[in-house]
């Protein structure tokens, strides 16, 4: 039986029809699809989508405007063409994320420049000091001391050294934030 007399009995829900046109076709569907994609796999997926699209819309067949293969080669080839896009559309939409997420490679030299500009901020800030908040300053933060530590290293009472050290840090503070 011929192709195009298949495909008018499936536009009438026979499923014998059907059966006996996938058997006639199928290889030289799937021939077609298997050169768009390259991949025998999505092929396959695209060949029952493909069938299920004949089958589906067998009824809409017109045999004057070209033959049964034709129109069943016209919707494979559409099919593998959609999957194509569509794989290329999720590949650019994943490459495009993978741009927006990945991280910015650290600068060094701006790094090291601000750096360098933050130690001279504080070195003036230091030097605004009285010379006993700057020495139990530098013993607790440059030294690593605790206060107790910095208190027997000065020879102070502990209350007095948290005094020079809190004093020294508030005047720190003030010079500082003006100099942004």
């Amino acid at each position: 039986m011929r192709a195009e007399e298949l495909v008018q009995r499936c536009a009438r829900g026979d499923d014998a029809a059907f059966a006996q046109l996938y058997d006639d076709t199928s290889a030289r569907v799937f021939g077609l699809i298997v050169r768009v994609l390259r991949d025998p796999a999505q092929s396959e997926e695209v060949l029952q989508e493909t069938y299920l699209d004949i089958w589906r819309h067998s009824a809409r067949y017109d045999a004057k405007q070209a033959s049964a293969m034709s129109w069943m080669m016209t919707i494979a080839h559409r099919r593998a063409v959609d999957r194509v896009r569509h794989a290329e559309t999720a590949s650019a939409r994943e490459g495009r994320y993978a741009v927006e997420q990945r991280e910015v490679a650290f600068d060094t030299t701006s790094e090291a420049v601000v750096s360098s500009l933050e130690a001279e901020r504080v070195r003036r800030a230091m030097a605004t000091l009285t010379p006993v908040q700057r020495e139990a300053l530098e013993l607790a933060y440059f030294g690593g001391h605790t206060h107790t530590e910095v208190a027997a290293l000065l020879d102070l009472p502990l209350g007095t050294a948290k005094t020079r050290i809190r004093d020294g840090l508030i005047r720190l503070r003030d010079t500082m934030g003006g100099e942004r």
